[in-house]
């Protein structure tokens, strides 16, 4: 798949997975600029995680190492504060696997990257056995969290939307989303999901929530 630019958005914690949305607020000078560049374009922005494993860049801490994987989100939602701020909520379209950063003058980073086809993601769904064992840990675990949640509502989306959508809200801790994220396909993600809800979430004799 050919190359494309991407402006990026480093931020610890805030994954974004196609099909989902992730509202921001942006009131950072680089970050701003960010985003009135993207508006001015094709309102696209790559969200990725900067790494947590002592990799940072030492000698330039505003330029932070980062994860190889991220997602291109879509501004749909807009709001520009009189003080300059901004108000955004991004869609993930695709993942994206970054080739090399650029060398630019503008004051956010862009990468060269190669963006993750949409028939790839289209054309990837879960077994019956795989969605029920999804779902069922799913009602373990928000119970386990005390999270009230309509099930008949759950029920109704398709796999990708389940997957990503448990993926990206669950409170897992970054470097665990990161790993849902890089998953090869659905299947892997749901997977590695019900693995992190089991990991996470149960609950003891007093109806507290607890490692396992």
């Amino acid at each position: 798949m050919p190359a494309q630019r991407i402006s990026l958005f480093p931020l610890t914690g805030a994954l974004l997975f196609p099909g989902m949305q992730l509202p921001l607020h942006i009131f950072e000078p680089r970050y701003r600029a960010l985003v009135r560049d993207a508006m001015a374009r094709d309102r696209r922005i790559g969200m990725i995680q900067p790494r947590g494993d002592g990799a940072s860049g030492k000698t330039n801490p505003d330029k932070p190492a980062l994860y190889g994987i991220g997602c291109v989100g879509h501004i749909g939602e807009f709001e520009a504060l009189e003080d300059g701020r901004f108000n955004i909520i991004l869609t993930g379209i695709a993942r994206f696997r970054i080739i090399k950063e650029l060398d630019v003058t503008t004051p956010f980073r862009q990468v060269e990257a190669e963006v993750e086809s949409l028939a790839v993601q289209n054309d990837d769904v879960l077994a019956s056995i795989e969605r029920a064992a999804l779902e069922q840990e799913s009602q373990r675990f928000a119970q386990a969290q005390g999270y009230i949640v309509d099930w008949e509502a759950v029920s109704r989306l398709d796999d990708a939307s389940l997957v990503n959508g448990i993926a990206q809200i669950a409170p897992f801790d970054p470097a665990s989303k990161q790993v849902l994220l890089e998953a090869m396909s659905l299947r892997e993600r749901a997977e590695r999901t019900i693995q992190l809800m089991q990991f996470f979430g149960r609950t003891d004799s007093d109806g507290h929530a607890t490692l396992q």
